[in-house]
């Protein structure tokens, strides 16, 4: 599974890439010096996290200190160097057509990690979107990391450090990219997030709301679920808005119980015969601790086995 020049077909043609923030590159370029065995790399959009994770593995491999212009650049630049492994959607997809679970597909690399680089810098394998690896793919890269991997340095990338394993983060170096700028939600769903958060201080007016018929559709309730997914990175970030501040009194927990939530529910509106106002309120009713759970107007259940 592991993506080389040798088992990928030839690259498309070079498209301009996302740049990396001079400060970042910079930043790079000293930790490069003495290269942690794993980085993670938070903040900025998921573009510009990958072209930094993609400068990291310029910079340990160039002679140049990751020049951008040279023939091992470019080969990074299109995911064709032999030292360069990315495991994301496409390499999941690709073990499962071949009948192989995400974690055996990952578990197949531990002899590749166990290896030195092939040429004189470092193998570096790139978790794209690390937030949305399964737990068990997780696991298996934090026993990883317990190890030592001569030769090898892991890169994950994820939109806040807290949207990851806290255990794996402490076996990390974080590099935070710049933040992106806050956006607010759209007017509709900025309506409903305003009852969402009153809900969960009074526990009221919810179910009223999305028990009218038509209230909400499943393109008002992807906007409401993708306002809240942006709030979420502002509180986790520390940005100042009416609903970040109030999202980060869930605190660390709440936080992160709210992030697998709010997964959980965009997943399943991407089933046609979900229910959009049963899964609205099996979102809102999730969040909260179940000491404290008000009583839905119909039986929630979890949206996926």
């Amino acid at each position: 599974m592991q993506k080389t020049a040798a088992s990928q077909p030839a690259p498309a043609p070079a498209q301009p890439s996302t740049p990396v923030d001079g400060q970042v590159l910079a930043r790079m370029r000293t930790l490069a010096q003495h290269p942690p065995q794993s980085l993670v790399m938070e903040g900025g959009s998921a573009a510009e996290r990958e072209a930094a994770a993609l400068g990291w593995a310029k910079v340990v491999n160039c002679p140049q200190g990751g020049c951008g212009v040279c023939g091992l650049c470019r080969q990074i630049e299109e995911r064709a160097y032999r030292d360069l492994i990315v495991v994301d959607k496409a390499f999941f997809d690709e073990a499962k057509q071949g009948g192989v679970s995400g974690t055996d597909a990952v578990r197949r690399l531990l002899p590749v990690w166990g290896q030195p680089a092939h040429g004189a810098g470092k193998r570096v394998t790139v978790f794209l979107e690390a937030q949305d690896l399964h737990p068990s793919v997780a696991n298996l890269l934090l026993k990883t990391l317990e190890e030592p991997r001569p030769g090898n340095v892991f890169v994950l990338l994820a939109p806040q450090r807290e949207r990851l394993l806290q255990t794996l983060v402490s076996r990390s170096f974080v590099l935070t990219l710049p933040w992106p700028e806050a956006k607010a939600p759209e007017a509709d769903a900025a309506e409903w997030i305003a009852a969402l958060l009153n809900f969960w201080d009074s526990g009221q007016g919810w179910f009223e709301r999305t028990g009218t018929k038509g209230a909400a559709d499943r393109s008002l309730a992807l906007r409401i679920l993708s306002g809240l997914s942006r709030e979420l990175a502002h509180a986790l970030a520390g940005q100042d808005s009416p609903v970040a501040r109030r999202l980060a009194r869930l605190g660390p927990l709440g936080l992160r119980r709210l992030d697998l939530v709010l997964a959980q529910a965009q997943e399943a509106l991407t089933q046609p015969t979900a229910p959009v106002a049963l899964v609205l309120d099996w979102m809102a009713t999730a969040v909260i601790p179940k000491e404290s759970k008000p009583a839905p107007r119909s039986a929630s259940a979890p949206l996926r086995g």
